[in-house]
């Protein structure tokens, strides 16, 4: 399996992005997927999962904020970032949690106060 990660960049406060994962692999469409954030100096923390059902969950630092997404036919996750913070400056990496766990490369967001 195989995650490209897309959609990063820099935005002002109050700006909104979007990230794309694109996934390799035949069963994307039962597998849980996630997006991780991690600054620097500071652990990687989960942002959002969403199962293969479409349930999700998000970080209470995000959630109201981040939607995340799924396109099975496409085999792609996405998150939508709104009313973004400083503190949000990242990378976002995201991850297949189920059945088997695999990492993106990451993609930088940057937001200026």
């Amino acid at each position: 399996v195989q995650l490209v990660e897309s959609g990063g960049g820099w935005v002002q406060a109050g700006g909104s992005l979007r990230l794309s994962c694109a996934a390799s692999g035949s069963i994307f469409s039962i597998a849980t997927m996630g997006w991780y954030r991690q600054a620097p100096g500071k652990q990687r923390e989960l942002v959002a999962r969403i199962t293969g059902f479409g349930t999700t969950n998000y970080a209470d630092s995000v959630r109201g904020r981040f939607t995340i997404s799924r396109d099975n036919a496409k085999n792609t996750v996405y998150l939508q970032m709104n009313s973004l913070k400083p503190e949000d400056t990242a990378v976002y990496y995201c991850k297949q949690l189920t059945p088997t766990e695999y990492w993106g490369q990451g993609t930088q967001v940057t937001v200026s106060s």
